[in-house]
């Protein structure tokens, strides 16, 4: 694992819904680093978006990321502002800096408000784990209903003149962006400038994250945020801008593919490519209907090439086309074109393609030169098992 420099890692277990597990992390930079975050759209912010949005408002460093599961702080009014501001003095007097260096994430279940007596009692102990962890390890204290921890990493130059980009998430239901789906942060010890690395995260979060579905619903609490703390002496114009925005893209691609892989009991990845639609947006607005759709969805969970609910889906998605001009492919295999579908025996053709854990559906809408991309999660029994008795 490739870890920038002058990044330190803690986590702790302060019991927030289960006793004897790490649920509080921390990353901290030894120095002020340019900072940059993207949130969710969803009207119902929890507090520590609200609040970090304000931070990198009022400024464009950060030192501290803390971040804790088991407690959302979503729907909790003006106690749940008051508490997240709080735990933000908590963590800045714990670690030596000042609250105003430090932005927060949580997730968890909505509406509690968080046991701030709790806090008070972990965050001692979690400063005193500064150095003894690593992205691992805070990636494992932010799960929720994720099977496993999520982390992805690159190199970027040669020598002398080499930066490390490390990212982690966490997300496995409630996955459906509208920003950037779940909690996640990337870390860089390249010197960047303020603005353009909030531009570099923008656009990754946009080619990465912003390219998920597992169930069609945004959280309240979906945050991405990023550091670059220039630990390295390395400059961005040393290594070019362009090979480091490819680099971050690249590693919040891997978190966006692990995202859905790992979705609430999922069992397939559902690559969803579409193309000669009018425009990107209209490309888009295809793809999601396909992918958010729960008769392809358990389609793809009971390995059936069922093409009508696809094109179902595509016909109420909004984007425009003549439906005599569609093309569908599953796994490489044109099933339906001109109108109607080809003339093949294609359900033994597929069976041993939907059998694997990654499946691709490419849509032709033959109207311009649009296209998008999706990975799109399939749907089981398991997840409305998992999503029935969530709070228990």
């Amino acid at each position: 694992m490739l870890v920038p420099q002058g990044f330190r890692f803690a986590t702790a277990a302060a019991g927030f819904k289960k006793p004897g597990r790490n649920d509080l992390a921390l990353v901290l930079s030894d120095t002020p680093a340019s900072a940059a975050g993207v949130f969710t759209t969803n009207r119902f912010q929890a507090a520590p978006v609200l609040v970090s949005r304000e931070r990198l408002v009022e400024s464009e460093t950060a030192m501290a990321v803390v971040i804790n599961s088991g407690q959302a702080n979503a729907c909790t009014g003006d106690e749940g502002l008051a508490n997240c501001r709080e735990t933000l003095r908590l963590v800045g007097r714990a670690v030596g800096v000042d609250k105003c260096d430090v932005l927060c994430a949580s997730t968890g279940v909505i509406g509690q408000q968080l046991k701030m007596d709790l806090w008070r009692e972990t965050v001692p102990q979690l400063a005193k784990t500064l150095g003894a962890n690593g992205p691992l390890d805070v990636a494992k204290a932010i799960m929720t209903t994720d099977t496993f921890a999520k982390v992805a990493w690159a190199s970027v130059g040669e020598g002398d003149a080499q930066v490390r980009v490390l990212g982690f998430a966490k997300g496995a239901g409630m996955i459906c962006p509208n920003m950037a789906t779940m909690l996640g942060c990337v870390l860089t010890d390249a010197a960047v400038p303020p603005q353009v690395w909030r531009s570099m995260l923008r656009e990754a979060v946009d080619a990465s994250f912003n390219c998920v579905t597992v169930d069609g619903d945004t959280s309240t609490n979906d945050t991405v945020f990023g550091l670059a703390n220039g630990a390295s002496g390395v400059s961005v114009d040393d290594i070019g801008a362009t090979a480091l925005a490819d680099a971050v893209r690249e590693v919040c691609r891997s978190l966006a593919y692990m995202i859905v892989q790992d979705a609430e009991g999922g069992t397939k990845v559902v690559r969803i490519t579409v193309s000669g639609a009018r425009d990107d947006a209209e490309a888009d607005m295809a793809a999601r209907a396909v992918g958010n759709s729960p008769l392809v969805k358990t389609a793809m969970f009971g390995q059936d090439p069922n093409w009508g609910r696809i094109a179902a889906a595509l016909g109420r998605s909004g984007a425009a086309f003549m439906p005599e001009d569609v093309s569908i492919s599953i796994a490489g295999l044109v099933i339906f074109e001109a109108g109607q579908p080809v003339d093949i025996d294609f359900d033994s053709l597929l069976a041993p393609h939907l059998r694997k854990p990654d499946i691709d559906i490419r849509i032709s809408l033959g109207r311009g030169p649009g296209g998008c991309e999706l990975l799109a999660s399939d749907l089981t029994h398991d997840y409305v098992s998992i999503n029935a008795d969530y709070r228990s």
